[in-house]
């Protein structure tokens, strides 16, 4: 793996996240058709430009993962 492979499939991350508000582990594993080792690099890649948000359900338990948007004003 590398980055180039690890950028392009934060891109299919990316797009899948933009369809949605809010996206459980395994949703994201069957929709992207990616590894858990890729699939993990690509949470990584987005997580470090801060662009997905993490998220416990404290009813359920479960965990999401969603979308950032983030407004820079200066």
């Amino acid at each position: 793996m590398n980055k180039q492979t690890i950028g392009m499939n934060a891109g299919i991350l990316w797009n899948l996240l933009s369809q949605q508000e809010r996206w459980e582990y395994n949703e994201l594993k069957a929709r992207s058709g990616l590894h858990d080792r890729d699939l993990n690099a690509a949470i990584g890649w987005l997580a470090r430009e801060d662009k997905i948000q993490f998220e416990t359900d404290e009813t359920t338990h479960r965990e999401y993962l969603y979308l950032a948007v983030n407004y820079y004003i200066g």
